[in-house]
């Protein structure tokens, strides 16, 4: 029964004393705890019930506007949105960080205890989840109605402890008290198919109908989470997914003490959403992967289409309500799983279908490298998803015969731009699937664009001259600054008023305080205190002394060979070997400090790791070096610890190999926190350095450009090892020993990698460039006033970065999106 009447609720306040009362409310009406018995984790608990109860109303205001004004609807599909914790981000968004602090210091609860008991989302690992978060977030802040769609991992990626320098993967039970920010929604569920066949009926109006049958199922259960927009209102939803089975619980199993074959079902099922990213070196894993991948796709596109049709009568106008953008190839199964679902669900023919579909989707692309890119092994496909390989098989011969006409007797293009890859026991390209699906794909930096054109994926931008574009990834300040930062947030209002917030380009204003002297020596004031907090906190969490006073150079990402964590510790074994000859002048002292966590299944890269602590543990007991060199590994790296380590970096290291780095987030947030960029021309490196000017970062290395030509003229490794005796010395040290002498042979697979096995990544190569430019960061720093005023010319410079800017490029480049209506 619907009523017209107003509904009787009453709105939360969001005043000091209200929020006391509502925060009191909830500990005792919501949780059942009373203030003699409850913990911090039961006020947090409280907190975070009452800031979503603001969230709420803002939430229902939203969809009543979007509803009201027809708006065009955003989802964003991702495998990752690595939203880190939650409290402190709602309650900036929502204006309600001062009354809220205010509040829990009546009740007698320091905020910042409570602030360090929440959980981080175990929703994501890297680079590419916390992009979907940035987005998230600014989508709700620039008043655009939108949504993501992921899966609700009960177990995140892994948590990351380190034992005698090894990597060790364990649990992350980010859920195991609750979460406070969700809200089940058991009434939203959608049934998803594996396995089975397909079969094809003559219906009695002689069309023919096609069937999947016999097949495996699985639910998808929504929770939803809000996601507030800064300070405007706007409140949008993450919409993730939780597998359950179809049937909880057999009771003729359990009858016959089988107990657990009664509960098979169950637990088969909710595999799909325990991990994020299962181990797939084997095939089992592999098969994880796919249904991981495929359970979430038909659950987003399941409820999209239902949301669309209870307000539209038709789904013809579907591309012009909603747009779907899809982040990597990991949702890449949407395009065949929305032709099934037009041509056997809704009985639509095939061009109207395929019209609808690229008309529906755009690709974002962050792999250069084509032996990154997903594939899927026909076999496997069509054991576990047969209607979708019938259906990628048709998309590929109707696109292959339209090439084929475009480009007649070029057999070479018709190979490339294949979705299936016949030479490698024929795969699937899910990229190729999502070049040809989408009506718009997108690179997210500048030289990224370039080689996808030109080298990745030529072919397919002779076919769509105008689809392949670039939108520069971005960062939200909301997070990397305001919260991130707030010394340097509150200095830069001393100096711009609040406005700037709203509006990140007037950062550029604050060029004009370079040769302020009081100004600069607040700013230095400021990066100095983060230095300490961040000392502080180590100490007193990990047991880590780290001294305030030295350089901190910083290289926080993914462990992977590409990204270079090698030649960096190479550089810091050159460093020690100086200090210890005392051959070189002065130098700087520093603190070198390593996070990162490496795939479970990559040993390479958990090679690597370890061998940091194997080098951090003889350089940091040496006393010949203790007060100049340091080297620190902060284990489980997360949006929690980059909260804090950010902003206290002096140097950025985005050493990536040139041309294998998309575009990386982690180089914005260091340089809009007042770091220097020591860096290769990679990425976003090259458009940073000509937003703030290339003397106020330190570039070295080859170009793409040159490494291609490098390795066309044949790249020998051995002959730059032969010709720097301190490169040399550095490789020696490791290959033999001199870091692991219970295991002199440990790391020599490394070495055997960097140099008779080719130096994929042309480390040595780039070596002698590296430590020159190191060289160079040192003479700069010993200037403090040189080294600070580049340091505001960075952060006044980024403003450009900001996620906002990236939404609005994408909503008019790509979505067809107005402005939003405030």
């Amino acid at each position: 029964m619907t009523s017209t009447a107003p509904f009787p609720y009453v709105p939360p306040k969001s005043d000091k004393t209200s929020l006391e009362h509502n925060i009191a409310n909830h500990l005792i009406f919501t949780l059942g705890k009373d203030v003699a018995h409850a913990s911090t984790h039961d006020w947090f608990m409280a907190v975070a019930y009452t800031v979503r109860d603001h969230m709420m109303e803002n939430w229902l205001k939203t969809q009543h506007h979007f509803y009201q004004n027809d708006d065009k609807r955003i989802y964003y599909l991702s495998m990752e949105f690595l939203i880190g914790r939650m409290l402190f981000n709602s309650l900036y968004n929502l204006d309600l960080l001062q009354p809220c602090q205010e509040a829990l210091k009546k009740l007698g609860v320091d905020f910042e205890t409570l602030r360090n008991v929440e959980e981080d989302a175990g929703l994501g690992n890297g680079g590419l989840g916390r992009l979907a978060a940035c987005f998230m977030d600014s989508l709700a802040s620039l008043g655009f109605t939108g949504s993501g769609y992921g899966i609700r991992y009960e177990y995140g990626m892994f948590h990351q402890d380190i034992e005698n320098g090894e990597q060790i993967e364990r649990p992350d039970s980010w859920l195991r008290h609750g979460n406070p920010w969700e809200f089940p929604r058991p009434e939203t569920t959608f049934t998803i198919h594996f396995g089975g066949r397909v079969v094809h009926h003559k219906e009695e109006d002689e069309t023919y109908h096609t069937h999947w049958i016999e097949t495996e199922e699985v639910l998808a259960m929504a929770y939803d989470t809000p996601v507030p927009g800064y300070q405007n209102g706007t409140t949008n939803s993450l919409r993730l997914w939780s597998a359950k089975g179809t049937s909880e619980f057999d009771l003729r199993y359990f009858n016959e003490g089988d107990y657990l074959d009664a509960v098979t079902n169950k637990n088969e099922s909710e595999n799909l959403s325990k991990v994020l990213y299962p181990d797939d070196s084997t095939n089992a894993g592999k098969i994880l992967r796919l249904k991981q991948q495929y359970f979430f796709v038909s659950a987003s596109l399941q409820d999209i289409l239902q949301r669309h049709l209870k307000h539209y009568p038709t789904l013809d106008n579907l591309a012009d309500k909603v747009a779907i953008q899809l982040n990597d190839t990991h949702p890449s199964l949407c395009i065949p799983e929305l032709m099934r679902l037009l041509l056997d669900v809704h009985h639509w023919d095939w061009d109207r279908a395929w019209s609808l579909t690229e008309r529906v989707f755009s690709y974002t692309n962050h792999t250069i490298m084509p032996e990154a890119l997903e594939t899927w092994q026909v076999t496997m496909m069509e054991a576990v998803l047969p209607r979708h390989l019938q259906l990628i098989y048709e998309i590929n011969h109707r696109f292959l015969n339209a090439v084929q006409h475009q480009h007649p007797g070029r057999t070479d293009i018709l190979q490339r731009v294949s979705l299936i890859d016949e030479h490698n026991g024929k795969r699937v390209r899910m990229a190729n699937l999502s070049i040809v699906g989408s009506h718009k794909v997108n690179g997210v930096a500048q030289l990224h664009t370039t080689l996808l054109k030109s080298t990745t994926f030529p072919e397919f931008d002779q076919v769509f001259p105008q689809k392949l574009i670039n939108v520069t990834n971005g960062i939200t300040p909301r997070r990397w600054l305001f919260e991130a930062n707030p010394r340097l947030t509150t200095l830069i209002t001393e100096v711009l008023g609040k406005n700037w917030k709203s509006n990140l380009s007037r950062l550029e204003e604050l060029v004009l305080k370079v040769d302020d002297e009081a100004f600069r020596a607040d700013f230095h004031g400021v990066k100095q205190a983060n230095k300490v907090a961040l000392a502080n906190y180590l100490q007193r969490h990990q047991g880590i002394i780290i001294d305030p006073h030295t350089l901190f150079d910083v290289q926080v990402k993914r462990v992977h060979e590409y990204k270079r964590q090698l030649l960096n510790l190479l550089g810091v074994i050159t460093r020690y070997n100086r200090l210890r000859s005392g051959e070189s002048g002065p130098q700087v002292p520093r603190t070198v400090i390593f996070s990162g966590k490496a795939a479970p299944g990559y040993a390479t890269a958990k090679s690597i790791i370890s061998l940091i602590h194997a080098v951090a543990e003889v350089i940091n007991s040496d006393p010949a070096v203790r007060d100049l060199l340091k080297v620190v590994f902060i284990p489980n790296y997360n949006v929690t610890i980059a909260l804090r380590l950010i902003p206290a970096a002096d140097l950025s290291e985005q050493i990536s190999t040139a041309g294998t780095e998309a575009s990386g987030t982690g180089n914005m947030k260091l340089a809009l926190n007042g770091a220097l960029t020591v860096g290769t021309m990679d990425g976003a490196n090259i458009e940073i350095g000509e937003a703030v000017g290339w003397d106020n970062l330190f570039v070295f290395g080859h170009t793409a450009e040159q490494l291609v030509q490098l390795h066309q003229e044949g790249y020998h490794p051995m002959d730059y090892v032969h010709a720097n005796g301190e490169l040399r010395q550095a490789l020696d040290m490791i290959a033999q020993g001199y870091f692991s002498p219970e295991q002199p042979a440990k790391f020599a697979p490394l070495v055997h990698d960097l140099t008779a096995g080719g130096d994929r990544f042309f480390l040595m190569a780039d070596y002698e460039a590296y430590i020159a430019c190191q060289e160079r960061v040192d003479n700069v720093y010993q200037d403090t006033e040189q080294w600070t005023r580049k340091a505001i010319r960075n952060v006044a410079h980024m403003g450009t970065f900001s996620s906002d800017r990236a939404i609005l490029e994408y909503a008019h480049n790509i979505w067809n999106l107005k402005p939003p209506r405030h």
